[in-house]
């Protein structure tokens, strides 16, 4: 997220409300790192990420002269997305759940060993790495949706409990002790099986080959390993950190945060060039 202070995001958005294109694109584009994030977190995959922030973006443009500043424009963000992603059926997972159940079977019985050479010349560090990132975000999908979403605001975004209840239509409280037995489980079960995270026996750098053949990475594309990482905070600042409520919070180094593809940048840019604001003085 751009680093626009609050007071001058709250000009840029009367300023959009009101008919203005570059202040509309300047405050579309400091959200969709933010966006972006959430649904690759959410989603799992980078395509799918992509295609859902693209329509939630789009709902914030044309919700945005309803933002009533009761709350942050991050949270105001944050709320559209997560409702959207809530119910978002279009994603790989969706079609194709997972569990914990079935991914400790896989990692516990695949046959690694018995697959050939499917590295294509590339680096098998660098696959390994690849492998690495793509397998601890699908992880996620392992949860429900509710779950994914207490996870993903509360040891990724670090959204404090109040925030975060407001976000999802539950108490604090209920969120805090959710957050704890949900992140109780993922240390859990990458205690038993990671080697990479904790103590586990399985090692990505084994399973590459493995994971090629199972269509879980290309060497032709390298989302994570290609993407560039940012910092938490250039990307989106709530008003509390989340409170301490056990001693996993950084137990979950996977949840770095990158910058959303160019694509995303240029689509909302056709998209502004193209529209007129009305759609966004008369949502």
């Amino acid at each position: 997220m751009e680093n626009i202070q609050n007071k001058e995001l709250l000009v840029l958005i009367d300023k959009a409300v009101a008919g203005d294109k570059d202040s509309l694109e300047t405050v579309i584009l400091s959200v969709q790192d933010l966006v972006f994030n959430l649904s690759l977190r959410m989603l799992g995959t980078f395509p799918d990420a992509e295609d859902a922030s693209q329509d939630i973006l789009l709902k914030i443009i044309t919700h945005l002269s309803s933002f009533k500043r009761d709350s942050s424009f991050s949270t105001w963000v944050f709320s559209i997305a997560v409702n959207h992603l809530k119910n978002y059926k279009k994603h790989m997972f969706a079609k194709f759940p997972l569990s914990f159940e079935f991914y400790g079977d896989d990692i516990a019985n695949g046959k690694t060993e018995d697959v050939p050479d499917l590295t294509q010349d590339v680096e098998k560090a660098l696959l390994a790495e690849e492998l690495k990132m793509s397998c601890t975000n699908v992880l996620l999908q392992c949860l429900d949706t509710e779950s994914r979403c207490i996870f993903i605001l509360g040891t990724m975004f670090k959204v404090d409990s109040r925030i975060a209840g407001d976000i999802l239509g539950i108490t604090p409280e209920t969120y805090r002790q959710r957050l704890s037995r949900i992140r109780k489980k993922m240390a859990d079960f990458l205690g038993e099986y990671c080697g990479e995270y904790r103590r586990g026996k399985c090692h990505c750098i084994n399973r590459v080959n493995y994971a090629i053949q199972n269509h879980r990475i290309s060497p032709a594309q390298l989302d994570f390993t290609s993407a560039t990482p940012i910092s938490m905070e250039t990307m989106v600042e709530v008003k509390a950190a989340m409170e301490a409520i056990d001693d996993l919070s950084e137990e979950f180094s996977f949840c770095k945060p990158y910058q959303s593809p160019a694509a995303l940048k240029q689509f909302i840019q056709r998209f502004l060039a193209g529209t007129s604001l009305s759609i966004v003085q008369n949502a």
